[in-house]
């Protein structure tokens, strides 16, 4: 049976989807439609936690952190730990990173799945 924050996560997710930022979508536009060979989905619900983006095959979670992250490392500590905790590596990148350095974002993603 699923607890209460595992279904919270489930029904907001797609709300999450369709609200997405800027960074995200700049971001979704490279990862969507397996352009680097694998799938990825958007505000994918991992247990209580909506993981940014999720690549379910090689396993690996990419979270775009803005300025609240600052104050909420606790939080993100416990979220990579369940992450990892179902196997998955986690990078997390500034949330601005899409707009300086898409590219060399998109290469260090490539370079995780390697």
């Amino acid at each position: 049976m699923q607890n209460q924050a595992t279904l919270n996560a489930r029904r907001n997710a797609p709300a999450l989807r369709n609200s997405m930022n800027d960074a995200e979508r700049r971001l979704w536009s490279r990862l969507r439609s397996e352009q680097l060979g694998v799938k990825f989905r958007r505000q994918h619900p991992l247990g209580s936690y909506v993981a940014d983006f999720a690549c379910l095959g090689p396993k690996l979670i990419v979270e775009l952190d803005g300025s609240q992250h600052a104050d909420q490392v606790d939080y993100d500590q416990r979220r990579d730990a369940f992450f990892q905790s179902q196997g998955f590596a986690v990078l997390r990148l500034p949330s601005n990173a899409p707009f300086i350095h898409l590219d060399s974002v998109v290469q260090a993603i490539v370079n995780r799945l390697a």
